[in-house]
């Protein structure tokens, strides 16, 4: 890892993440952090996150939603109720992980109606939902004007920082040269940097041996 890189991780800011795990801020979702830090100040109380997996938009969702105090809603149900049933008496809405083909005119009425209510709504999605692919030319222009960031897949930094909490967490002392060696071999994803470090520390408590190159080395060969 680069002297830079290094500075990055002990730069990195850690957030409280309203009663989970801490969530680390770096440059791939700062953008994204500013928003939900932004909240309730949305343009039309919407906003659209966006991210491949793994690259911790489903956290900063439920860090978005401990502080709004939204309702979950499983996207496969927006076709199932109406919106006053969806909603309730919450004051915001979390939509985690809506995909493409989405149920386009329940989606549209559940937008007017949380505009017409004044209450909030954010969408997780792989792709911001101006690049989704709508018939419905109602939704097409409310989709294309709502807000939307993105995250980014994890840089180095990040996922160092990711992987050497993940330790600190069990209590284990790992050499920075284990870090150093996983980063350009990994799966870029923290929830590849998690399964990773929980695979490690199972080999090392079943050989009884600490945590090395040559182990991290055995353990990536095994999880190819």
């Amino acid at each position: 890892m680069s002297d830079r890189a290094r500075q990055l991780i002990l730069d990195l800011g850690v957030r409280a993440a309203y009663g989970l795990e801490d969530f680390m801020v770096a440059e791939p979702n700062r953008a994204a952090v500013a928003w939900i830090d932004a909240w309730p100040r949305w343009p039309g109380g919407m906003l659209a996150l966006a991210g491949p997996p793994g690259s911790g938009k489903t956290h900063l969702a439920q860090v978005w939603r401990a502080r709004s105090g939204a309702r979950p809603l499983d996207p496969a149900r927006l076709a199932a109720l109406t919106p006053p049933e969806l909603i309730g008496d919450a004051p915001a809405l979390l939509l985690d992980d809506l995909r493409e083909p989405v149920p386009e005119r329940p989606l549209l009425h559940l937008l007017n109606h949380l505009a017409e209510q004044r209450r909030h709504l954010l969408i997780a999605a792989r792709e911001p939902p101006a690049r989704w692919t709508i018939g419905l030319a109602d939704l097409g222009s409310r989709l294309s004007a709502l807000p939307a960031v993105a995250i980014g897949a994890p840089d180095d930094a990040l996922l160092g920082a990711v992987i050497a909490k993940l330790f600190r967490d069990r209590q284990l002392e790992v050499a920075a040269e284990v870090v150093d060696y996983l980063l350009p071999r990994m799966e870029r994803s923290l929830a590849a940097a998690q399964d990773l470090v929980a695979a490690l520390d199972r080999a090392a408590l079943a050989g009884r041996r600490p945590i090395t190159v040559a182990l991290a080395r055995t353990v990536l060969a095994d999880t190819e």
